[in-house]
């Protein structure tokens, strides 16, 4: 609730006396809050609490949203994502206007912000890849009606039209274009992601600092959240949101999302 919701004769606590929250989920669940660092390098477990959780959260019926950067694109990580949601454990997806773009970027050159996704090599003339993909989207009206002419014919966003996944595209003053579905006026994609908040029971924050902020603000401190960043500082500033059901992952985009996929769908087989 912001400021803007104000209305009259409405209830709202003031003071500087502050208040406190008991959260019974937390004490019953009980997950431990730590942070693993997997800088250096990558341990693998077949059951590693940070890929049971999403597996669990789908068992129980729970819906779960995803935060994502465009580090998910540039580390070849967006397949594994598609996926995620073509299976069906992606229930809504929070992300800025870069995430989509080079998603786009990616399906329709083969790039993420003019380097070659499978090769890692630059593209000459590359870097302007992700403003015509931003013109073809425009050039389209919207990402639905782009699919549904058949110039995005896979990705991230992809999935999430053909699967009906909704996703918000939050705006900020650094965006090209941007796409038309970004929405550029922050208090009105605050309260269209507070729409899609208010029944989750697990977010994935995977590779943005300033959109997990944004959505760890607005979340019930009793929802279960894994915060994923190369970046050690920034993982502990996504624990530290109020959170009681908080795990950190230091761990790049690029490795924990494939194997976060093929934990779900070996522990599905079983």
């Amino acid at each position: 609730m912001n400021s803007n919701d104000l209305y009259q004769n409405s209830r709202r606590a003031v003071g500087i006396s502050g208040g406190r929250a008991l959260c019974p989920t937390a004490r019953k669940v009980g997950y431990k809050m730590e942070m693993k660092r997997l800088t250096e390098h990558i341990y693998y477990y077949p059951h590693q609490p940070e890929t049971d959780r999403p597996m669990l959260a789908y068992v129980k019926g729970e819906k779960i949203a995803l935060v994502g950067g465009p580090a998910i694109v540039h580390t070849g990580a967006a397949d594994a994502l598609a996926k995620m949601i073509r299976e069906g454990y992606i229930d809504v997806l929070f992300a800025g206007n870069a995430l989509a773009t080079h998603d786009i970027e990616s399906n329709l050159f083969g790039t993420s912000l003019g380097m070659d996704v499978k090769t890692g090599t630059l593209i000459t003339g590359g870097h302007k890849h992700h403003i015509y993909a931003i013109s073809e989207i425009m050039r389209a009206g919207s990402i639905k009606n782009a699919v549904d002419q058949g110039v995005v014919t896979g990705g991230i966003m992809y999935e999430c039209v053909k699967k009906g996944i909704p996703f918000v595209l939050a705006g900020s003053i650094r965006d090209d274009g941007p796409l038309p579905d970004t929405i550029t006026d922050v208090v009105v994609a605050q309260d269209t992601m507070r729409r899609h908040i208010h029944d989750i029971g697990m977010v994935v924050m995977v590779g943005t600092l300033l959109h997990s902020i944004a959505v760890g603000n607005c979340l019930p401190s009793y929802v279960k959240t894994v915060c994923v960043d190369i970046n050690p500082a920034s993982v502990t500033k996504l624990m530290d949101r109020g959170t009681t059901q908080a795990i950190g992952v230091v761990s790049d985009a690029g490795t924990f999302l494939p194997l976060l996929a093929k934990q779900l769908e070996e522990q599905k087989k079983c």
